[in-house]
């Protein structure tokens, strides 16, 4: 008989981290749902799999929060107790914690409203949110609190928490930009100032690489079907080197001056291809929130070509 299916519940403070820690989970080999009412994740958990069906062996995260249908933390606890008790089921719980002052500085940030207090200052869903998910909070059994933390180092406590063991890497890719310093933990940098800049067609300015028509622009450039040919045949001939020497984590860096058009498109197409290879690399845009500015882009030379950027 096979060993029962580990069993992730994904909680935490709106605006703490949950949903990229799903995303992260589902990069490294975890089946994920989110927000399911709670009435179906306890058949799901509860259930066995069809007869004469393939168990699915992969360990499963479900996330929830206060908006999920139902929700009653104590109701939770209770339930996981006696899944573990009575049917033996591996179900843990990770809490994303946060400070007050550092949500309500992100939600300022990213202009949403807390979704406990829809008319109302954050700090007031907040401190009501706080008082909902104490019990999980309380019963977690990892506790994760991102006040201090980057994306990328979360990801990392993630990927060295719950990494499905393969054999293989962890591999990371980012996008970034020259303008704001290299990425302390890349081992592979690669430099895409060479392609034209979408950053001076006003149409394209706001937009970011994973655009289409953004993306469409950048493809047009005469070095790029090459470039990323060589690229990819490179990452390709070095990961599998890498992995057979041990090397636990690789985290390959695409750069253009903001991190905004060019990286951010180069990092996610090859972030699909090394997919369609067979790699499970998750993939992070360090800069892209941010905005440019003209003073960091240089500017085009007569005739549209880029003018040089020295950073």
């Amino acid at each position: 008989m096979s060993d029962p299916r580990r069993i992730l519940l994904v909680t935490g403070m709106s605006g703490a981290g949950r949903t990229t820690a799903l995303k992260t989970l589902e990069d490294i080999g975890w089946e994920t749902a989110d927000n399911l009412p709670l009435a179906l994740v306890d058949r799901l958990l509860a259930s066995p799999p069809p007869e004469g069906a393939a168990e699915d062996d992969r360990p499963f995260a479900v996330g929830i929060d206060t908006r999920t249908r139902g929700f009653d933390a104590q109701a939770i606890l209770k339930r996981i107790q006696k899944l573990r008790s009575d049917r033996g089921i591996p179900i843990e719980i990770i809490f994303f914690d946060c400070s007050g002052e550092v949500l309500q500085r992100r939600f300022s940030a990213t202009r949403r409203r807390h979704p406990l207090a829809q008319d109302r200052p954050a700090k007031v869903g907040i401190a009501r949110e706080r008082e909902l998910l104490g019990p999980l909070r309380t019963g977690a059994d990892f506790l994760i609190d991102t006040s201090d933390l980057t994306t990328n180092a979360m990801q990392q406590q993630l990927r060295g928490l719950f990494a499905v063991p393969s054999g293989g890497s962890t591999l990371s890719i980012t996008s970034f930009g020259f303008s704001r310093g290299l990425p302390n933990d890349a081992d592979l940098v690669f430099d895409l100032r060479f392609l034209r800049n979408p950053h001076w067609v006003p149409e394209l300015r706001p937009g970011t690489g994973l655009d289409a028509d953004v993306s469409a622009y950048i493809a047009e450039d005469e070095a790029y079907p090459e470039a990323m040919q060589r690229i990819e045949e490179l990452l390709l001939l070095l990961l599998p080197r890498y992995e057979a020497e041990g090397k636990s984590y690789v985290t390959i860096a695409f750069g253009c001056t903001g991190g905004r058009h060019r990286s951010v498109h180069v990092a996610a197409r090859i972030g699909e291809r090394l997919r369609t290879e067979g790699f499970s690399p998750t993939i992070t845009h360090r800069d892209l929130a941010r905005q440019t500015l003209d003073a960091l882009e240089g500017r085009p030379e007569a005739g549209g070509k880029q003018g040089v950027t020295v950073n």
